[in-house]
């Protein structure tokens, strides 16, 4: 046995994926310390805590985390309602953070600013598994400490590192200079945020589910108040891809989601602006206005008064410098997940069941798992990252039996999508049949003969 086996494992981030790996190591007996940068364990939910997301009950708390509530007297609440964020921290989050198994194994406000092995850098191979993991940590009040694994699990997700409002990947010319007026993420427009943006021109950039329940938001309060102006500014062209499979998505609340927003614009209550990539924001006495590439050449947008920049997230790799990490070299998730999640080539929402093996890194005993295993890529579900928790416990409780039996059932987008075009004509073979439940040519062909998952690469 090595001299760190004795160690705890080092769960870094309290969010739903970070809990639900504390809890499949409290049902086997396996000593952890999870640390979370927020304030509370669910910090990054709570930050959307007005939204309601689009994953029944039933699908949004993990398994071995329900197990150890229930036996606590819980109940799980009505299965089949759509929580929002807040109720996910104070329904579940919260209760699983309180039972006994975590008592002083969960740090608050504690961040971790850097992970590397005791003693040496990443260049060192030498007896490098042997070596315990050395973990920096930055508490509330500024004090540092460093503390030791045998194990890290990197469950701290994405959402405080936004992408930025340029198209190129890198922050638009003006975006620091406008910061005051430019809001990232899914702000509380209906709630806390309400006066900013009431009776305002509003631009939302970006084309992801964010995106979508941000203008959802802004009509509303825009109906309310029977004032203010919206623009949806999008790179893509191909919409089709962008409202997602409506009645075909095999989760409903996200596929009406689209279809909701697609009335909105056929209507002309939103303004929407394709194929626009950002260059620049500036200041003027009329407004904020946006500057962009098109295949037509540089355009200039009509001013607005406040830009929400809803383009996404992608992970913070800084803390992990000096670990040997094997990354997609675009999506910048693991390697192994790469292919199987790349939105240039699939839209489905089905994944490959998957485990401890295609979230883990060169770097021994070392997993990237949740949100952050995704890297850039938008399609990430709760119940990916349960599995993935599941699996890795389980490898690290020496139980290889359990850790190489992955089971994931991903539900269907019903965009059905391989090489997808931007005019949508490259869609698995066309549109499916009229009566066939099943969004392409592909996919209805695979249904047929009992297969389930996208069908442009469905598996029995």
């Amino acid at each position: 046995m090595r001299a760190n086996e004795n160690l705890p494992i080092a769960v870094v981030g309290a969010g739903p994926v970070g809990l639900a790996a504390a809890s499949n190591l409290v049902e086997r007996g396996v000593p952890f310390a999870v640390f979370e940068a927020g304030e509370t364990v669910g910090a990054g939910v709570r930050d959307w805590g007005h939204v309601r997301i689009f994953t029944t009950w039933e699908q949004s708390v993990d398994p071995a985390s329900r197990r150890l509530l229930e036996a606590a007297g819980w109940s799980l609440p009505q299965s089949n309602a759509l929580p929002t964020g807040e109720d996910l921290y104070r329904n579940y989050l919260k209760p699983l953070s309180d039972l006994p198994g975590f008592k002083g194994r969960i740090h608050t406000g504690t961040r971790v600013t850097g992970i590397t092995r005791q003693g040496i850098d990443k260049v060192a191979s030498k007896g490098r598994a042997e070596r315990p993991f050395e973990i920096h940590v930055v508490a509330r009040d500024g004090s540092r400490r460093t503390v030791t694994a045998r194990a890290v699990i990197d469950a701290s997700g994405t959402w405080h590192n936004p992408n930025p409002l340029g198209g190129s990947g890198l922050p638009a010319e003006g975006e620091d200079r406008v910061a005051g007026r430019l809001a990232y993420g899914m702000p509380d427009i209906l709630g806390t945020q309400r006066a900013r943006y009431s009776g305002k021109r509003v631009a939302v950039v970006g084309a992801g589910y964010s995106a979508i329940n941000v203008l959802l938001d802004l009509t509303r309060l825009a109906a309310e108040t029977t004032r203010g102006t919206l623009a949806w500014v999008v790179r893509g062209k191909n919409m089709a891809r962008i409202y997602g499979g409506g009645d075909a998505d095999e989760l409903a609340a996200r596929g009406k989601l689209g279809q909701h927003l697609k009335s909105l614009v056929d209507s002309g209550r939103v303004r929407l602006i394709t194929g626009f990539s950002t260059q620049s924001v500036s200041e003027t006495p009329e407004g904020l206005v946006l500057t962009g590439g098109t295949d037509l050449g540089t355009l200039k947008l009509e001013p607005v008064d406040e830009i929400i920049v809803a383009t996404g997230q992608r992970p913070d790799l800084a803390m992990t410098r000096e670990l040997r990490l094997e990354l997609d070299p675009w999506l910048e998730s693991t390697k192994a997940l790469g292919p199987m999640i790349d939105p240039n080539i699939h839209s489905c929402g089905s994944v490959d069941p998957h485990g401890y093996r295609e979230t883990g890194h060169p770097e021994p005993d070392f997993y990237t798992i949740g949100v952050k295993s995704y890297g850039r890529a938008p399609t990430f579900l709760l119940l990916t990252g349960y599995e993935q928790a599941r699996s890795v416990a389980a490898k690290l409780a020496g139980d290889m039996e359990a850790a190489d039996n992955v089971h994931l059932v991903l539900p269907d987008t019903g965009i059905c999508s391989t090489d997808f075009e931007e005019d949508g004509s490259g869609c698995c073979g066309g549109p499916a049949p009229a009566e066939a439940n099943a969004c392409c040519v592909a996919d209805a062909v695979a249904k047929d003969e009992g297969k389930t998952g996208c069908g442009c690469g469905a598996a029995a």
